[in-house]
């Protein structure tokens, strides 16, 4: 029998300011909330659980969520105007903008795909 994908954990100072961030990002809902961590989690999808850590983020991510908006410069605009902060990690010129968290955590923005 295979593993099913339950949840991604994301190292966070502030796990608590950093899941709420990410729930009104992804339309998601908080489902968990302690001192040791913060759960979120959308209809039919992996959740994402914060769980705080006490050293800033240093390197780029080894991993990272890809984001596909029916809109890259609607939804680009919109996140940077909650927070998120454009970064360059060599990407040079491809059709996806890669943004950083308020702590950050890279993420990729894609240009709208066919389906």
């Amino acid at each position: 029998m295979a593993s099913r994908w339950y949840s991604t954990v994301v190292d966070a100072r502030d796990p608590r300011r950093l899941a709420h961030w990410w729930a009104e990002v992804l339309g998601f809902r908080v489902v968990y909330e302690t001192i040791g961590e913060t759960a979120i989690r959308g209809d039919g999808h992996p959740g994402l659980v914060f769980v705080p850590v006490a050293a800033d983020k240093i390197v780029k991510n080894r991993l990272h969520l890809d984001l596909e908006p029916d809109d890259q410069d609607a939804e680009v605009e919109r996140l940077v105007d909650m927070g998120a902060r454009h970064v360059d990690v060599g990407q040079k010129r491809v059709p996806w903008v890669v943004l950083a968290d308020p702590e950050g955590n890279e993420f990729c923005v894609l240009a709208a795909r066919e389906r």
